[in-house]
């Protein structure tokens, strides 16, 4: 921990585990809120015949945001390793904010023709660059801010907030649904979730303005947030590569993906998937802060292995069943049961990441590793769930997602027993 942080009071530590908070709260809030609305708007910017193509291509546009975050990841994380983690994320969460605001104004395909689509993809790609700096920066900042016997459960209020932004976004929705007709927010109304994130943002700048530095800058090395120096840490890259690939994929199948699948597949009214999805993320944002506390007693590794072990034989019967399911309780009831898994992965998924790097690439580290796992199986879960159903293939993408749950497993066991011990600078 560095001194700028020993000086801290317990009060300011926790007002500073807010601020950062809250900060990726609406950050992912407005990344998410394009997932829940685009069974409304799909038709607006990409107009057919055919709903699943629409959603294909609107899935599409989120999957290409997603593309950016690498570049997020790299130049957000060098910023903050060089500049300090303040300033990264105040930039983050205020291109957010624009972007945000941009699509709530943004016009339809009825009012530009092909300019539509073009303008929402360039929108996204700048909300995915913002994003990509959002995690590495955060995921940093917690961690640091944290005191040592207690990081795991300070850190996973990172996904807290992560799972509250969507969670905000469902209920804002949900909202929507029980006061306007479906006309109408398919007509204008799924604009005001936009907004409502472009608002917040503004609030979220100024708690940020107020966050301590972790890192003084005497602290900081030449060469810090450099790839070159980063090339010597390939074995914590590839770690974090591998967990992210399934971590990612298995978060994004049993959330944003989830509440179509229970529509499209299960045969769900649209306002009833939304409902168990926003009782099911309510309950998984809840349990995040006591699987960090188990992983700040038992070790990272070990919850990283539980996580890969039951994602890997569970997956496939879960999806299965969640296919023909009819009743609510029933989907709830399954869907948690993913969810409780995958917590074994969300609580710690930015504290064992910073653990992996020195302090000197530690936001390059997790950021760019991160984004790119994220960018090549996080993002494109939506759109390989909605490929293999375009094919009546559906079962195809259980097996994707339980092939990618193993590679999880394999690596968390590939890490050795010296991860089983937390400590922040555990890679040197």
């Amino acid at each position: 921990m560095s001194g700028a942080d020993a000086r801290l009071t317990p009060a300011a530590r926790l007002r500073a585990i807010v601020a950062s908070s809250a900060g990726n709260l609406v950050e992912w809030y407005d990344f998410y809120v394009y997932s829940f609305t685009s069974l409304y708007f799909a038709a607006e910017f990409f107009p057919g015949d055919d709903p699943t193509a629409e959603l294909l291509s609107a899935a599409a546009v989120f999957a290409v945001g997603f593309l950016m975050r690498p570049l997020g990841g790299w130049l957000f994380g060098r910023i903050a390793d060089r500049r300090g983690r303040k300033i990264s994320l105040l930039l983050s969460v205020l291109i957010m904010c624009v972007g945000s605001l941009a699509i709530a104004v943004l016009p339809t395909h009825a009012a530009i023709g092909a300019a539509a689509p073009a303008l929402l993809l360039i929108v996204r790609m700048v909300q995915g660059l913002a994003l990509g700096g959002e995690y590495g920066a955060t995921a940093t900042y917690m961690s640091e801010i944290s005191v040592a016997h207690r990081r795991g459960y300070y850190a996973s209020y990172q996904y807290v907030t992560l799972i509250g932004g969507q969670l905000v976004a469902l209920l804002v929705l949900v909202l929507l649904q029980q006061l306007l007709s479906e006309d109408a927010i398919r007509a204008w109304a799924w604009r005001v979730p936009f907004a409502i994130g472009g608002a917040l943002a503004i609030v979220v700048l100024y708690l940020r303005s107020t966050l301590h530095e972790t890192v003084e800058h005497t602290e900081r090395k030449a060469d810090a947030g450099t790839l070159t120096a980063l090339a010597s840490h390939s074995r914590a890259l590839l770690i974090v590569l591998g967990l992210t690939a399934g971590g990612s994929l298995l978060f994004y199948t049993f959330t944003t993906y989830m509440q179509k699948y229970l529509v499209n597949t299960a045969g769900m009214s649209t306002k009833t998937a939304s409902l168990v999805m926003t009782a099911a993320l309510f309950i998984y944002m809840l349990v995040q802060p006591a699987f960090g506390l188990l992983s700040d007693r038992i070790g990272r590794r070990r919850c990283l292995l539980l996580f890969g072990g039951l994602a890997t034989v569970s997956t496939y019967p879960l999806l299965a069943a969640l296919g023909t399911v009819t009743s609510p309780l029933a989907a709830l009831l399954l869907v948690l049961c993913g969810l409780m898994i995958i917590s074994f992965y969300t609580s710690i998924s930015g504290v064992f990441k910073a653990e992996l790097f020195p302090v000197s690439v530690r936001a390059l580290g997790v950021g760019l590793s991160y984004a790119v796992g994220n960018a090549l199986f996080g993002g494109t879960a939506e759109y390989v769930a909605l490929w293999f159903r375009h094919r009546e293939l559906e079962s195809g993408f259980y097996v994707y997602v339980t092939v990618l749950s193993a590679v999880a497993f394999v690596t968390a066991l590939a890490m050795g027993r010296r991860y089983d011990e937390n400590r922040l600078e555990a890679a040197g």
